[in-house]
């Protein structure tokens, strides 16, 4: 693949689920394109496919037809092994639970994924540290989630996504548990990451004005991909708005 092809590619891609007359196309022939560095949100009503084509980009699944290609490769022909490493290193997940270890603190939290790498103590320390300074959040590292809000733990939970310095940022709803304001403070953070880091993030939302954050969007329905469009950033996500929030955010 040349140096100006996709970062991610789906090729007719499927996901059929039951034969017969119970058969469910979950994926039905998709084919999407997302370049690094570009911000994509996912729509489409339940059902449709958004969360079955985040699962097969994530690693999490497997499509029953068609190719994931990632970075040239084509991802459906490796090993569990391989799929592995692929997600230890180039991947970060974010969802709307945030999914922390409850008794863990923050910064114990971001160096469970250095631990896999196998990176030393001290260096994950140095890159844990970095990272909740990123988000906002220095100061609380030895907090742990229950001592956190919610706003604050889905930042721990973005710091846990960039602290490998992945390529490609999944985002599931991430502001599904956040109210308006939280939810707009970690939106403006994934907008920062993507200006800033050039991190390619993808996001599945059903809301609108989270969408709008994104410079494009994919609609699915029924397993297709059924409408694309581009916008410019909102005006409210600006670089820098959202990063040192007041309070207990």
């Amino acid at each position: 693949m040349s140096a100006e092809g996709p970062l991610i590619a789906f090729d007719q891609v499927y996901k059929i689920y039951g034969k017969g007359d119970a058969e469910v196309r979950a994926l039905d022939g998709v084919d999407l394109q997302i370049a690094a560095g570009e911000f994509v949100a996912v729509m489409g009503p339940s059902g449709s496919g958004k969360s079955t084509s985040m699962n097969i980009l994530g690693c999490l699944d497997k499509p029953t037809a068609g190719r994931y290609m990632f970075r040239g490769i084509d991802v459906t022909s490796l090993s569990t092994e391989q799929l592995a490493m692929l997600r230890r290193h180039f991947l970060g997940f974010v969802f709307q639970g945030f999914n922390l270890l409850a008794r863990t603190t923050a910064l114990e939290n971001l160096e469970l994924p250095l631990i896999y790498q196998r990176i030393p103590k001290a260096k994950r320390r140095e890159m844990a540290m970095a990272a909740l300074d990123t988000v906002g959040l220095l100061g609380r590292e030895h907090h742990t989630p229950a001592e956190l809000s919610g706003g604050q733990q889905q930042r721990v939970a973005i710091a846990r996504a960039i602290v490998t310095n992945p390529s490609l940022l999944l985002a599931d709803e991430p502001t599904g548990n956040l109210d308006s304001a939280r939810s707009h403070e970690i939106m403006q953070l994934l907008t920062h990451l993507n200006r800033e880091r050039g991190l390619t993030v993808v996001l599945v939302t059903h809301e609108e004005d989270i969408a709008a954050y994104a410079q494009r969007r994919v609609e699915f329905r029924d397993g297709k991909i059924v409408r694309e469009s581009r916008r410019a950033v909102n005006a409210r996500s600006t670089v820098n708005d959202g990063l040192r929030p007041s309070g207990a955010a």
